[in-house]
């Protein structure tokens, strides 16, 4: 049984224990005791999920310890040099179900808790030969150390948990490729020009009965392009890890069960590969690297390119007259309609439900033709005639058709022979219909003729506002009111009451 510190208590019996600043029971060592290999890795998982290992690295030491009933633990040993650091190992080990304790030598008594807040003391000491005695309150044990476990070697051997969230993050990604996919990647890479740079690492021969080493590519790309990021992922021989620390890569859709950036026992000077199957990849020193497209194809020619002078002649014209076909491409947007005559009173009444902002922006030009309608936000809002869409400034081919030979608009202009100012229209036809652009007039101008209206004479008031207004004011009633009150007659008119009457 423990004994629990009062406060200001200075004795204490456990060898090698003292109290800090605070009072509390603290020793130069802390030892967190776990039952099984999983809860060690849920201790270190909770750990590092808010706080860092740095600090502890130098101290830190874990061994499996055997009991003298054989029965084997886990051990963790940390420097304890302040309450506050063995607080946070204490709140964590209670979490997965561990028990801290706190000593110097050999001698370790149960960590400070609820119950005693300064911690505890052993009243009796055992006197058994062995590498830790560790005092609770509900047991006494005494364990020897069977093997030391290397905390980077635990960390090599845990295979990474599935984490599709790992897919989504943006940043840099390796991308480890197998000898005859590595050409390949790197002419795909190239062709999509997407920056990264490739290197060629060696791995020892993964069984006895090989004698070459195994080569792999790796890429190295600052932004995979989302459209490749699935090719990537599900391609076999293709692996894109994702940097989790200096030195340490997860494959993507995986997660460590420990958070690698909190515990740098990598040597940044080298790589890890955790990868989903298979185990890790260590690279004590990352190869040379270079630029992806050093690599490009090169295309050399067989001989010298001869050059020649060839003399200038008159090239005849061909005379290739004009069509308007239908469109392959991605249709645009209608810019312009041409709307028959008969169509005119459509429009008449379609003004009425036209929004403010196609009136203004919309204009319109008559002809013998018909009305030409354009409007540079578009002119789907009139859903009337044919529609048009610039093909070049001040050329309008009608919509889903393309004109053919694809001429630029300066070869146009030169063949039409078109001065300044003027709009061409070509019809499915390949007529072409030439309107001044000085023609179109803003929709809303034309739209209202002169209204009718009624001259109304308005009168003066002048002498409604010189009236006097009346005046009323309330008077006494006195302590008989009903005195002024007259007889009512028969044909119920008031007699007025005279003076001096009852």
């Amino acid at each position: 049984m423990l004994e629990r510190i009062a406060m200001n208590q200075t004795r204490l019996r456990t060898p090698g224990l003292g109290l800090d600043a605070h009072g509390v029971a603290l020793g130069s060592k802390g030892l967190v005791l776990l039952p099984s290999i999983d809860r060690l890795v849920a201790f270190l998982a909770a750990y590092t999920e808010q706080r860092s290992l740095e600090d502890v690295l130098s101290s830190l030491r874990i061994a499996v310890v055997q009991s003298s009933l054989k029965h084997r633990e886990f051990l963790l040993e940390i420097a304890a040099e302040s309450s506050s650091r063995m607080d946070a190992f204490a709140e964590t080990a209670r979490l997965v179900g561990g028990v801290i304790f706190t000593g110097t030598s050999r001698h370790f008594v149960q960590y400070r808790d609820r119950g005693a807040p300064f911690g505890y003391d052993a009243p009796e000491l055992l006197n058994e030969q062995a590498t830790y005695l560790l005092y609770h309150a509900s047991f006494s044990q005494a364990f020897n150390i069977e093997r030391e476990v290397e905390l980077r070697a635990l960390l090599l051997r845990l295979t990474p948990r599935v984490d599709p969230a790992s897919k989504k993050e943006q940043g840099p990604r390796w991308i480890i490729a197998e000898r005859g996919l590595g050409p390949a990647l790197v002419h795909y890479l190239v062709r999509w020009e997407v920056p990264a740079e490739v290197s060629l690492a060696e791995w020892a021969p993964e069984s006895s009965f090989e004698t070459e080493p195994t080569q792999r590519y790796l890429f190295l790309v600052p932004e995979v392009p989302t459209r490749m990021v699935p090719m990537l992922g599900t391609t076999p021989g293709l692996t894109l890890c994702v940097p989790v620390a200096p030195g340490v890569a997860v494959e993507s859709g995986f997660r460590h069960p420990v958070s690698l950036r909190a515990v740098p026992l990598f040597d940044p000077g080298g790589m890890v590969f955790f990868r989903g199957e298979g185990g890790p990849l260590v690279l004590d020193r990352l190869p040379a690297a270079a630029d992806l497209r050093a690599f490009a194809r090169v295309a050399i020619l067989q001989r010298e390119v001869a050059t020649t002078k060839v003399a200038a002649k008159s090239v005849p014209i061909l005379d290739v007259p004009l069509r308007v076909l239908h469109s392959v491409g991605a249709s645009r947007q209608p810019t312009a309609t041409w709307i028959d005559h008969s169509d005119f009173p459509l429009l008449r009444k379609l003004a009425y439900a036209l929004p403010p902002r196609v009136l203004q922006t919309t204009q319109i030009a008559l002809s013998d033709r018909g009305v030409f309608v354009r409007s540079p936000s578009g002119v789907d809002g009139i859903p009337l005639g044919t529609f048009f869409y610039e093909m070049h400034p001040g050329f309008y081919v009608p919509s889903g058709h393309e004109l053919v030979p694809a001429l630029s608009s300066r070869v146009l202009s030169s063949a039409l022979a078109l001065a300044a100012g003027n709009l061409v229209f070509f019809g499915t036809d390949a007529v072409a219909s030439l309107i001044a652009e000085s023609a179109f007039v803003p929709l809303e101008q034309m739209l209202v003729g002169a209204p009718i209206w009624t001259a109304v004479e308005a009168q003066s008031i002048v002498n409604f506002l010189d009236e006097k207004v009346p005046e009323l004011s309330i008077e006494g009633l006195g302590l008989f009111p009903m005195r002024r009150a007259g007889k009512v007659p028969d044909d119920g008119s008031v007699e007025p009451k005279t003076e001096g009457t009852d």
